[in-house]
């Protein structure tokens, strides 16, 4: 078995050595013909993405182009304009950072900016989230801070950091549309915290969006400092080369050159066409066999590094709203998908790697490696041992329990976590996701399942709207009555009153013996009041 294992590993292992890079395959069970059975299907993804990479409509429903690419390699755009769109983009927000760190942008009070708040969702939390954990420090010129849901509470949480610091807190508004509800939701209640603390809210805000958006003329109307445009071409998931993420890790001192460069050094190696020396599409081809090509197994990430803790957060978006698809490309309806979840290591030791090694075998797992354990000086915690070679240990322990226990895994090895290796890490998924939806014939681009949770969200709420307009006072009507005035059905109409019960005094409550006979009513001032 040893040997064995041995002449795997030699074989399997793909290093790019200019990027201190390595992926190694070799526990992964495939037989040695694998590779020969899937050459076909390889070479349609490589000429696929040859294809999108030129400038092809690559995702048909929406009839655009993808071009998260093209953002570390303007040169490789289809035209001129598209070139120096990017190119003019990335030197404003380098020069508006600048401006911001010199202190000739400065808030309303002429003071300096020193904190960043991050108002976005989905793609425009996820990728600058990432990204700020892995490589902001306690000495970053500005400390950022997100919001990236619709939660009251989170709201309320997170403007408490802020603290008493509102008059040097810059905010960037991310929403390609401008009409996301949870992105405007926050915008609105963080302008009110501005306005009551007598500030104006345009003097300290930055919009990222589409050109002509709702936002973009919401800003535009109220002199925002600066607006950066969010192009057609860039789905939310892979916007994180785009303004969308480059604005906020330029504000907080990253550097974003070396960020850009990396990602473009693991799109020339991943551009080769040839399955064993191309990280992306051995990635791809591990998701392809682990699964049957039907995503049946999840795809645990365990990343041995605390800098990489939201990697697989990150991936879960990249991954399941890229690859989660109900139909293919032909219309067949196949419900692909890969789950993915994970922590970091050795955290995930003393967690769910149990299930992992005796549990049920509906996964395979991916360990990402750092090779440099510290930028500081070596501390041994033991004579000859660092915490450092611990983690090590348990990674590389961990790795040979779970296959002794016959569970699969890839290993993925960076030197440290810098700019650089991150922008490599960033793009060698993103290619890997669109090789992999080549593979099993899917629109990888496209995301049908979100519009439709937003659609039946905007239905909520109008029924809502519905049910404050009929609600009558005291004693009030049942939730199967009201549904019958609101035209509604009556779960619904039920848990909207639940929730209103509980967050508007105006509406109140009467408990029965079940669901059914609860009455809700419209309160007076006065009896809400006491309430």
């Amino acid at each position: 078995m040893g040997s064995d294992l041995w002449r795997r590993f030699q074989e399997y292992l793909l290093s790019y050595d200019d990027l201190g890079f390595t992926i190694d395959v070799s526990r992964m069970r495939f037989a040695d013909n694998f590779f020969k059975g899937m050459e076909a299907r390889a070479q349609a993804a490589f000429a696929a993405m040859r294809e999108l990479e030129a400038g092809a409509i690559a995702n048909p429903d929406e009839k655009r182009m993808v071009g998260h690419y093209w953002l570390r390699a303007p040169e490789l755009t289809p035209n001129e304009q598209l070139r120096t769109e990017i190119t003019e983009t990335n030197k404003q927000i380098k020069q508006f950072a600048a401006d911001v760190h010199s202190g000739k942008i400065a808030s309303a009070t002429g003071k300096p900016f020193r904190q960043l708040l991050s108002i976005g969702i989905g793609g425009s939390a996820l990728g600058p989230q990432f990204v700020a954990d892995a490589l902001g420090g306690a000495d970053d010129p500005l400390k950022i801070f997100f919001l990236d849901n619709t939660d009251p509470d989170g709201f309320d949480r997170v403007f408490a950091q802020l603290g008493d610091a509102w008059a040097t807190t810059l905010v960037v508004v991310i929403s390609k549309s401008g009409g996301t509800k949870e992105t405007r939701n926050g915008m609105l209640e963080t302008a009110a915290r501005y306005k009551q603390r007598g500030l104006e809210f345009g003097q300290h805000a930055v919009a990222v969006t589409g050109d002509g958006s709702e936002l973009d003329r919401y800003a535009t109307e109220h002199g925002w400092l600066a607006r950066f445009p969010m192009f057609d071409w860039i789905g939310g998931r892979t916007s994180v080369m785009s303004a969308v993420g480059l604005l906020s890790a330029a504000l907080q001192g990253i550097d974003i050159d070396s960020f850009l460069a990396g990602a473009a050094a693991m799109d020339r190696h991943t551009r080769v066409p040839e399955m064993k020396s191309n990280a992306a599409m051995l990635l791809a081809l591990m998701w392809h066999y682990a699964g049957n090509g039907r995503g049946e197994k999840d795809m645990v990430i365990l990343p041995y590094k605390d800098r990489l803790m939201l990697f697989s957060r990150y991936l879960q978006q990249l991954v399941m709203e890229s690859l989660g698809k109900g139909r293919d490309l032909d219309g067949k309806v196949v419900h692909q998908g890969i789950a993915v979840y994970g922590n970091k290591g050795s955290t995930d030791q003393h967690a769910y790697v149990q299930q992992l090694r005796d549990g049920v075998a509906n996964f395979f797992a991916t360990f990402i490696e750092v090779r440099q354990d510290r930028r500081t000086a070596r501390f041994e915690v033991e004579k000859g041992v660092t915490s450092g070679d611990y983690l090590e240990g348990f990674l590389r322990g961990t790795r040979t329990a779970l296959y002794q226990s016959d569970r699969e895994s890839i290993t993925i090895s960076i030197p440290e976590v810098n700019a650089f290796t991150v922008g490599a890490l960033i793009a060698l998924y993103e290619r890997a996701v669109g090789f992999y939806g080549s593979l099993v014939n899917i629109n990888a681009y496209h995301q049908p399942g979100v519009e439709a949770g937003k659609k039946a969200a905007t239905e909520v709420l109008n029924l809502q709207h519905r049910v404050v307009r009929n609600l009558p006072g005291a004693p009030g009507m049942t939730a199967e009555q009201l549904a019958g005035a609101v035209q509604g059905e009556p779960e619904a109409v039920y848990h909207v009153l639940r929730h209103l019960a509980a967050n508007d005094s105006s509406v109140g409550q009467t408990s029965g013996s079940s669901p059914a006979t609860d009455k809700f009513f419209r309160q007076s001032p006065e009896a809400a009041s006491v309430a």
